[in-house]
């Protein structure tokens, strides 16, 4: 084999392999396994696609660059942040902070202690929170956030929900896997729905249980967002996730790419924010503003916190 036809043959599986994810993703499907996986790094098929693009140069395959062209401008659509990022234009109600963090089966739990004595978050979503967590934020943090809703459980199934603000409860996302709390806050008189998300992964064995809990989250939004609500925590999906998409097409918007990070990496931690996925989010309903959104880094987890600063408009 020549090297100019191996060079061929390596630009074109590169684009094959490309375009089998840009096609999932123009059809709306997340597929199967292992396209829901790969389309969570879909920013990052840049590198594949331009490799093939330097090899057809280099070999001169000019039917290559045509195919290169098109991934590459696909690549490039597909980045950009979904979803509205108009603002609310009616008087200010309240404003406040929401960090969410999955603290990896309670091992990040004192470093989240300290981020949040250190930020002073008005609201905090814990997801992977177990026993041990859920008694130490009670222990640490009871003074400062008075109120809280959890669901208890070992391992990756505890959540919980800490406030500086009233707290009543409300139903939360049923038949769930891994515990999701909801509540009302009362932020200085205007009640506002709060509930923590946390679907399974996307793993190749459970696609389906992944995909029938975003649907559920994507239920309790259309039910929701015509009240203020806040929906947060570990969706364990991107933006170029179709089940991620339903959620924000109810009109819920990302506050994160309203404060202009909607592509800031957030797991895994390790290797954020060169390579990652934005899977944690906080998800606001069209009468919330979003500013100054950061990814802080804890130890001992996989994720990094999301820290974003929201504000509730009252009717325009």
């Amino acid at each position: 084999m020549t090297r100019r036809r191996l060079g061929i043959r390596t630009a074109a599986l590169l684009f094959a392999a490309v375009s089998v994810i840009l096609g999932c993703r123009l059809a709306d499907t997340d597929g199967i396994t292992p396209v829901p996986q790969l389309l969570a790094f879909l920013p990052w098929l840049l590198a594949p696609a331009a490799a093939g693009l330097a090899l057809a140069l280099l070999t001169r395959w000019w039917p290559g660059t045509i195919w290169a062209g098109v991934v590459l401008g696909l690549l490039a659509w597909f980045i950009a942040p979904y979803g509205t990022g108009t603002e609310p234009d009616g008087r200010v109600l309240a404003s406040f902070r929401v960090l969410t963090s999955n603290v990896e089966f309670g091992r990040a739990t004192d470093a989240l202690v300290t981020a949040v004595r250190e930020e002073k978050p008005d609201i905090v979503f814990v997801e992977e929170c177990e026993y041990g967590c859920s008694a130490t934020l009670s222990r640490s943090l009871s003074e400062v956030y008075p109120y809280r809703r959890s669901v208890a459980g070992g391992g990756s199934t505890g959540s919980v929900v800490l406030s500086r603000f009233p707290l009543k409860p409300a139903a939360g996302i049923p038949d769930s896997t891994m515990g999701m709390p909801g509540a009302v806050a009362d932020m200085r008189g205007h009640p506002v729905r709060l509930q923590l998300a946390h679907p399974m992964p996307p793993l190749p064995s459970q696609l389906d249980l992944w995909r029938s809990e975003l649907g559920r989250l994507r239920n309790f939004a259309a039910a929701a967002h015509q009240a203020p609500t806040v929906l947060a925590g570990d969706f364990n999906a991107s933006q170029d996730h179709a089940a991620f998409r339903a959620i924000l097409d109810t009109g819920l918007r990302d506050a994160a790419r309203l404060a202009g990070s909607g592509r800031t990496p957030s797991w895994p931690a390790r290797t954020a924010p060169v390579i990652g996925a934005q899977i944690d989010h906080v998800l606001v309903s069209a009468d919330f503003s979003a500013s100054d959104a950061r990814f802080l880094h804890l130890t001992d987890t996989d994720h990094r916190a999301l820290l974003v600063a929201i504000t509730l408009h009252g009717p325009g």
